[in-house]
């Protein structure tokens, strides 16, 4: 019986605490005032139960100027790039953050850094 609840609680507690999504590239390019973000995901989705749900464009304190949803799961599509468009940045700020999420652990620690031009 034990045995049984150890095993059960481990197994749970993986699930928890798995990886959150990975940056594995960005670029920015600028469109008149505004500027088009191309971000690059892999994650190791499960389905509806765990999936990277979201990235963000942060400056340098982390103030959110611009939020991607992902709708859904990308199971099958690893790693995967979506766009964000019309995302305006203050002329003063010369580089940005990007910062993940994930639907079951929330925004990951790690912030990859892109200069603009």
């Amino acid at each position: 019986m034990f045995t049984r609840i150890f095993l059960a609680l481990t197994f749970s507690a993986t699930a928890v605490v798995a990886d959150p999504p990975k940056i594995e590239a960005a670029s920015a390019r600028k469109a008149g005032s505004y500027w088009t973000f191309d971000v690059t995901l892999k994650h190791a989705d499960t389905g509806w139960e765990h999936y990277a749900d979201a990235w963000r464009v942060v400056d340098k304190d982390g103030n959110e100027l611009g939020l991607r949803n992902l709708a859904h799961p990308h199971v099958n599509e690893q790693p995967f790039t979506r766009s964000l468009s019309g995302v305006e940045i203050p002329a003063d700020i010369k580089e940005v953050g990007i910062q993940a999420r994930d639907n079951t652990t929330g925004w990951g620690s790690a912030i990859k850094r892109i200069k603009l031009r």
